[in-house]
């Protein structure tokens, strides 16, 4: 059996270990010893950009914010769905993560971050969010593993009723936020209903029709 072969390492800003592993073709990110994302599991990743840009019919130039640029499966399923005139902005806090995608010798995500439409920003999606006011068409959050699984208890903030509130400032009249989780929450979901939003939650795979089942919180700001 191949092992995993490792190709390099970086600290989160608590301190915690990250690293960027290789087996057979397929890369995986690890944090603290744990699995935060696989090249092999993206159908939930690509779910949330469909779900995001079915919401931007008709939208001349729509503005998206993504945060957590992971492996680049939502940004490109973005590229693809959404109006060849969208302006998208990727928020990573990590310059590990940012290095390891824009290197050409790693099959990741080179070649999306070249796109012309697409920024990339190393910065916490929050501190966009939070000064921003009425920016964004649409909003994919795909920061840590969910409100019910974090990695770094600095992504509290994104789950909190404050933080929501930002977001829904931060957002268009009917603009739509996407929350990629690893678990169910309907703690967050019922916290998503009094802030404001309407509420929409979905599950689907990680790899196409098989393995395990991730939740997308979906909320829509009223016009």
């Amino acid at each position: 059996m191949k092992k995993w072969n490792l190709i390099d390492e970086a600290k989160t800003p608590d301190g915690t270990a990250m690293a960027l592993y290789e087996h057979d073709g397929a890369y995986s990110i690890r944090v603290g010893g744990l699995e935060l994302m696989s090249t092999r599991q993206s159908s939930s990743e690509e779910r949330m950009a469909e779900i995001a840009c079915e919401q931007l019919v008709g939208k001349k130039k729509p503005k998206i914010l993504i945060g957590g640029l992971g492996f680049g499966f939502t940004v490109r399923a973005t590229l693809r769905l959404a109006p060849k005139t969208a302006v998208v902005t990727v928020a990573e806090l990590m310059p590990a993560v940012i290095a390891w995608n824009k290197n050409p010798d790693l099959p990741l995500a080179a070649d999306v971050m070249q796109d012309p439409r697409v920024r990339i920003i190393q910065r916490d999606v929050m501190e966009i969010i939070a000064t921003a006011r009425g920016s964004y068409d649409a909003i994919m959050l795909d920061v840590d593993n969910g409100p019910a699984g974090l990695c770094t208890k600095d992504n509290d903030d994104i789950y909190s009723e404050v933080g929501l509130h930002q977001i829904q400032s931060a957002l268009a009249p009917g603009g739509t936020v996407v929350f990629w989780s690893a678990a169910a929450s309907p703690i967050f979901a019922k916290r998503l209903g009094r802030i404001g939003f309407e509420v929409n939650v979905t599950r689907t795979k990680s790899h196409g029709m098989k393995g395990s089942w991730h939740t997308l919180f979906v909320g829509r700001r009223p016009q």
